[in-house]
């Protein structure tokens, strides 16, 4: 059933929509003189890059549905592994948090994002959605879930569809403020940006740790039945 697949997939949106590093960067963008090109360029790449992948993940995937037990049961263990890498990754996020007073560390190239253009910056929202290894483990999971709930061609596009419109709220929404309400976006943007740079290791853990609840558990429970 398709709602069945919506469920299934909603933890996994929702994991690709916390991802702070791309949150911050479009924030970012927002506050330079093309903010309207680059960060619209920024959303749509990483829209694109989202459902590129989404797609390509389901048609692989798509061989595993639920009359082909075995097919079925390969993707239950892909999830378990999944599910088991995340609960890694949590631990990580864990170990490498700043120290109490040490200032977060920022990938270099966000110290140029006010030199980028609309191509430079549809290629980093294609990159960061699509190649980031945590979004393609979450996209990999939602894609297997839709394909075990065996639905029709229509249904599997619905079905994805609303994995990337949910994964993309995120990096979407702070565009569509800014342009809403202008000037008076810039303040509040700013106060969410230091939230997440501040504190991007522990929602990491956070969302690494019940992603991987999940997921192991959703892969566990199919295997066990």
């Amino acid at each position: 059933m398709l709602s069945q697949a919506i469920g299934e997939l909603l933890p996994s949106a929702v994991g690709v929509a916390l991802s702070p590093v791309p949150i911050v960067a479009v924030i970012l963008m927002l506050a330079t003189p093309r903010a309207r090109v680059t960060g619209t360029a920024f959303a749509v790449g990483w829209i694109v890059g989202l459902s590129v992948v989404s797609v390509v993940v389901l048609l692989v995937a798509g061989g595993a549905d639920q009359s082909d037990s075995g097919a079925s049961d390969a993707v239950n263990v892909f999830k378990v592994v999944i599910g088991l890498l995340f609960f890694a990754l949590a631990a990580k996020q864990w170990r490498g948090r700043p120290a109490p007073g040490e200032d977060p560390p920022l990938p270099a190239w966000m110290s140029t994002i006010d030199t980028f253009t609309a191509g430079k910056s549809f290629a980093l929202g294609a990159l960061l959605s699509g190649l980031n290894p945590k979004n393609l483990a979450l996209t990999a999971a939602a894609a297997a879930s839709i394909a075990q709930a065996d639905l029709s061609g229509g249904q599997d596009v619905a079905a994805v569809a609303v994995f990337v419109v949910l994964g993309s709220l995120s990096v979407v929404g702070p565009v569509v403020y800014a342009r809403v309400a202008g000037e008076k976006a810039a303040r509040r943007l700013g106060l969410i940006k230091q939230f997440l740079v501040d504190n991007t290791a522990v929602i990491m853990m956070v969302v690494f740790a019940v992603l991987g609840a999940k997921i192991l558990g959703n892969g566990y429970a199919g295997l066990a039945g």
